[in-house]
Formats: C-alpha cells, sequence, structure tokens
C-alpha cells in the first residue's frame, strides 16, 4: 500500500513550524533557496521485481553494495522497499529458501516523496518513519531515484543532515508498522 502526504502533512510530521535552514538563514539574515529532492537524490536507481527471488534480489544489493532496493512493477511504479533486514527477518529466520519471492517478504506500506518536495518535506518524512532512505517519485508514481541521510548531509548542510540523523536513529516506533494504519 502506498501513501499519499499533502505538502501540509509533510510540513508537520515533525511538529516544525519552519524549516530549520529556512530559519537558519533567515537568522543569519541571509536569502533563502529552498533545495528540491531532485537536485540532491541519487538518480540512478535499479530495481528488483515483485516476482524476482530473495537470492536474485540479495545478489544485486551485494553487486551494488546497498542495504535496500526498490521493488517496482510495471512501468517502474513503486511498489515496496526490500531491506537486507526485511530478508533476514521475514525469510532467514523463518527457514524460507532463497527461491521465495521478494513480495512474500516486503514490509507492508511503502513510504515515498515526490522529486518536486523540498528536501526537508523528505528529511520530516525520514524522522517521522525512521528511515534512511526515501524513494523519489514523479507525478506519474513511476520511480524517479532515492534519497538518503547521506544525500542530505552532503547536499543539504550537515546541521540538518546531522539532525535528521540523530532523529532516525532515536527510539521510537517500530519500522515495520503500515504508516496507513496510523
Amino acid at each position: 500500500m502506498t501513501r499519499d502526504f499533502s505538502e501540509a502533512d509533510l510540513r508537520n510530521l515533525s511538529g516544525r513550524k519552519t524549516p530549520p535552514t529556512a530559519s537558519a538563514a533567515s537568522s543569519a539574515g541571509l536569502p533563502c533557496r529552498t533545495m528540491k529532492i531532485s537536485e540532491i537524490m541519487t538518480a540512478e536507481v535499479r530495481c528488483v521485481r515483485p516476482d524476482n527471488t530473495l537470492e536474485e534480489a540479495a545478489g544485486l544489493m551485494r553487486k551494488l553494495d546497498v542495504g535496500a532496493v526498490p521493488v517496482c512493477g510495471d512501468n517502474d511504479k513503486l511498489v515496496g522497499m526490500l531491506t537486507d533486514r526485511d530478508i533476514v527477518v521475514r525469510a532467514v529466520a523463518d527457514g524460507r529458501p532463497s527461491s521465495t519471492a521478494v513480495q512474500d517478504v516486503l514490509s507492508p506500506g511503502v513510504i515515498y516523496a515526490f522529486e518536486n518536495q523540498d528536501v526537508d518535506d523528505a528529511v520530516h518524512v525520514m524522522e517521522r518513519y525512521q528511515i534512511r532512505r526515501l524513494p523519489v517519485i514523479s507525478t506519474e508514481k513511476r520511480l524517479v531515484g532515492i534519497i538518503s541521510l547521506g544525500d542530505v548531509a552532503t547536499h543539504a548542510g550537515h546541521s540538518l543532515g546531522g539532525e535528521a540523523l540523530h532523529d532516525v536513529s532515536s527510539p521510537g516506533e517500530s519500522q515495520t508498522e503500515d504508516p496507513a494504519n496510523r
């Protein structure tokens, strides 16, 4: 299940009234331009399909040296994310074979952002759901990239990236809970 967020939802997720980058620039008397997700996301993203096996998905994760891959259906439509943790907790720990389909171990729900949203919006979503990587989709809901905490720290400023890392890493809600049920 996917969930769309209105701009107001995204701005209110962390309870901030103004984005930290805007307030920092404002208090320093500097002009502020809001950075868009599309400016800092990783655009070269590889997907697995729901019917791929866990062995195929794990092989791709090893090849790319990543801990999560997007799961895409027809026309690059985002279906979910598969993490190394999903494989371990929902497959290996239950004794499932490596031939198990990716769709059988996906976390319920998928959280994403749109490429034309502000980076601050993505950070708020990452903090709220305690995730380190956020798939980025087009208005046609096709996967176009991923934004990570590393992208935020490298391109949007260390203070915003550090604050997000702290909030994402703090104990809180279960990451496997379906966000639509909150």
